[in-house]
C-alpha cells in the first residue's frame, strides 16, 4: 500500500495504518536523528518522539492538507518533524554536559578490544563535532543526504529551499568537513 492509501485509511479512523507508516519510515527517521544524538538510546528516543509528535498532529495536519490545494507528502512532513526535534535535542544537550553510565565503569573484561574501540569512538566523536560545527543549513542537508539517503529534490522540499541550494549546501558541507578533519590530522 502506498503512503497516500495508508494515510487515507488513517484519516478514516484506521490507527493500524499509521503504525504501518511508522514502520515503513522508521529507518529514515532513525538515520536522521542519529546524527544529532549522543547515543543509540537517545536516537531511538528521538525517533519515538518523532512518531508520537506526528501521531498527535497527523489527523489535523493531514486533513488540512487534503482540503487545501495539494496533498502533503507524509515522508517529507515526517522528516521535517524529525529534523526539528533532533536540532532541539542537540541544542538542549549542548547546554547540560552528560556522562554516559557506560563510561563510569563498564570496561571490565574488554581490555583486549579497548584500543580499537577507543580509536573508533574517537573518530566518531571527531566527525560528530565537525558536523555540529557546520552552519545549520549545511548540517541539515548533509544529514538528510548521507544519513537518510534522500534525493536532493526531497531534501529541498523538506527544508523549503531549491534543489540547487540543497546541492550547493551539500557541496560546501563536504568540503568543510574534509578541510576540518585534515586540519585536525595535521595538528
Amino acid at each position: 500500500m502506498s503512503d497516500e492509501t495508508l494515510l487515507a485509511a488513517f484519516l478514516q479512523g484506521d490507527d493500524g495504518a499509521f503504525g504501518q507508516l511508522c514502520l515503513r519510515h522508521e529507518p529514515v527517521v532513525l538515520s536522521i536523528v542519529r546524527r544529532y544524538a549522543r547515543s543509540p538510546e537517545d536516537a531511538r528516543d528521538l525517533a519515538q518522539r518523532t512518531f508520537l509528535r506526528a501521531l498527535q498532529a497527523a489527523r489535523r495536519t493531514m486533513r488540512r492538507a487534503a482540503e487545501g490545494q495539494g496533498g502533503l507528502v507524509f515522508r517529507r512532513w515526517l522528516v521535517r518533524i524529525a529534523v526539528n526535534l533532533a536540532k532541539n535535542h542537540a541544542r538542549d544537550e549542548a547546554r547540560v554536559p552528560r556522562v554516559a553510565l557506560a563510561a563510569l565503569g563498564a570496561a571490565e573484561g574488554r581490555a583486549a578490544e579497548a584500543p580499537g574501540l577507543l580509536l573508533r569512538r574517537e573518530q566518531e566523536a571527531r566527525m560528530r563535532r565537525a558536523v555540529l560545527e557546520l552552519p545549520r543549513r549545511q548540517r541539515e542537508v548533509l544529514t538528510l543526504r548521507v544519513d537518510a539517503e534522500l534525493p536532493f529534490a526531497e531534501i529541498a522540499a523538506a527544508l523549503g529551499i531549491t534543489e540547487n541550494a540543497a546541492k550547493v549546501n551539500f557541496h560546501h558541507a563536504t568540503r568543510a568537513l574534509r578541510a576540518r578533519l585534515a586540519e585536525e590530522d595535521r595538528s
